[in-house]
């Protein structure tokens, strides 16, 4: 029991700290607490470290902070925020704190089994929000959280600190009425809506290739998916559908099966794609957009050692580069696109092309080995990374401690045969 109740706290912890509101609006505190409360943990499981697992999870650790290390020195742009760097460090540090503690374990499901007891938990507190909004639109207060500039860096609506909304007078395109009931889209307990989509498909996931396909989990996520209306869970969502579906059944029958299914999925996420290119949503799209490309070229004309990861550094140098780019104005040009310059300032929310214009080819493509050998998911592991890279590509999510969590198994993966290969020839 305590066991299960610890590994449920720091699986919500690795959540939380990868988009949740709780490590937006308190990220310093709360980061400080994860640390200390997965500490606290390997004393209260009251069990020794297996030498094996700290000498990988060390050496795994170690590999990563040399990487941004160097990077720090011999990034294009100079000087790099020392602090942005350390928070990096701290990231690593309860990143692999939390694998460790689940590696040894005796029971090498425990991390898996948490993650899908909280993803539940969220499934069900996400329902509860969606519903309950009609009730409680107009008791919502507003919290906000600042940057060090004193900046507002986002702001949201919360009913008694239980339930969490977008603020609709800033985003007036997330909410929509139908039968004169005023809905909202779906957040949970995450900054953004395009988070909940992401851990609501790792549920869908999880339930279709771990556990035991329980309709009434596959509905409500299918239906929580819906309610978040992001375009890239609906497109994820649609995916799986597929490929299941395919995995499970004849041809013939799944093709009707899919055709029933993913027809007004489909419909639905046309409808989005077309808002958010020509509608209301246009700004959103020029964004994603903005961060996909920009620092794609960026690191086309920086490959080797990136321009590094400080943000401000990084904002600054995308709001020069934009005007500067021809090679970047003639690839909008040759797809009939007019960018706009204002979406430069703001951070990326493309994780992937971020970290690649950071710290450059050669260190990405070593990250990406290194998730690509992660051994925390190891059924259909192709969807798996499927899910990752695309939600990583539309959110700024890769270099947070969940995701992170995966690059890092890669490298302990790694350590775990060389020392295993290093004992076989003592």
């Amino acid at each position: 029991m305590k066991n299960k109740l610890l590994n449920n706290l720091i699986v919500f912890m690795l959540l939380s700290s990868t988009g949740g509101l709780l490590f937006v609006f308190n990220r310093n505190l709360s980061f400080l607490l994860f640390s200390l409360f997965i500490i606290c943990s390997f004393f209260l499981l009251n069990k020794g470290l297996k030498s094996k697992n700290f000498y990988s999870s060390l050496l795994a650790f170690c590999t990563v902070i040399a990487l941004f290390i160097i990077n720090f020195f011999i990034a294009e742009v100079q000087p790099q925020s020392l602090t942005k760097y350390s928070f990096f460090g701290v990231i690593f540090l309860t990143t692999t704190l939390s694998l460790l503690y689940f590696n040894n374990q005796e029971n090498k499901n425990a991390l898996i089994n948490s993650l899908y007891f909280i993803l539940k938990l969220i499934l069900f507190h996400s329902i509860i929000s969606f519903i309950l909004y009609p009730l409680v639109e107009n008791n919502l207060d507003v919290i906000k959280a600042y940057m060090n500039n004193g900046e507002e860096k986002h702001i949201t609506k919360t009913f008694k600190y239980l339930l969490y909304y977008i603020d609709i007078s800033e985003k007036p395109e997330a909410q929509v009425t139908l039968f004169g009931i005023n809905l909202v889209r779906n957040s949970s307990i995450f900054w953004e809506p395009g988070i909940l989509q992401f851990y609501l498909n790792l549920l869908f996931f999880l339930e279709i290739s771990f556990f035991k396909r329980k309709n009434y989990i596959i509905i409500l996520t299918v239906l929580a998916i819906l309610s978040t209306y992001s375009t890239t869970g609906l497109l994820l969502l649609m995916v799986q559908i597929v490929y299941f579906l395919n995995r499970q059944f004849d041809k013939k029958f799944s093709g009707i099966l899919i055709f029933i299914i993913a027809v007004p999925i489909y419909i639905m996420l046309s409808s989005n794609i077309n808002t958010k290119i020509y509608g209301e949503g246009e700004s959103s799209f020029q964004k994603r957009l903005l961060d996909f490309t920009q620092p794609l070229f960026i690191a086309i004309e920086h490959p080797i050692n990136g321009i590094g990861v400080d943000l401000d550094k990084f904002s600054n140098f995308r709001t020069d580069f934009y005007p500067d780019s021809d090679l970047l104005q003639r690839f909008y040009k040759s797809i009939s696109v007019t960018q706009n310059n204002q979406t430069t300032y703001k951070g990326s929310t493309n994780s992937f092309t971020y970290l690649l214009a950071g710290l450059g080819f050669p260190t990405m493509l070593l990250l990406i080995y290194a998730f690509l050998k992660q051994q925390i998911i190891r059924r259909h592991k192709m969807i798996f990374i499927i899910l990752i890279f695309v939600s990583a590509m539309s959110e700024p999510l890769l270099h947070k401690p969940f995701f992170f969590m995966f690059i890092i198994s890669g490298f302990i993966n790694f350590f775990d045969k060389v020392i295993a290969n290093k004992s076989s020839l003592l």
